[in-house]
C-alpha cells in the first residue's frame, strides 16, 4: 500500500488535453517511485475551480506545487527522489 505521504495530486478539468498530457506523462514516474496519482476536477468544486481555475493542470504533493501547466519531469524526479526528506539528527 502506498503512503499517503507519496500521492500526487493533479488538479484538472475533464476537457483540457494539457491536463491529459500531464498525468501521462507523469505516470512512468509515479510508477517509478512508487508514488499514488489522485486526479480532482476543478469544475467539480467551487473552492477549488476558484483556487487552481487558469493554473490547471497542477501538480501537487500535499500543499506543494511542483509545476503546471506542463510536466517539469526533472524537478518532480529530483523532489521525489529528495522524498522522504531526511533528519539531519
Amino acid at each position: 500500500m502506498v503512503s499517503p505521504a507519496c500521492e500526487f495530486t493533479v488538479m484538472s478539468r475533464e476537457w483540457c488535453h494539457l491536463c491529459h498530457d500531464l498525468g501521462d506523462a507523469l505516470r512512468p514516474i509515479a510508477d517509478e517511485f512508487g508514488w499514488r496519482i489522485v486526479v480532482r476536477d476543478v469544475d467539480q468544486d467551487p473552492a477549488l475551480e476558484a483556487r487552481w481555475n487558469e493554473l490547471v493542470p497542477v501538480l501537487l504533493h500535499g500543499d506543494t506545487e511542483l509545476c503546471h501547466y506542463h510536466l517539469d519531469v526533472e524537478a518532480v524526479r529530483a523532489y521525489c527522489a529528495g522524498f522522504p526528506l531526511e533528519s539531519g539528527t
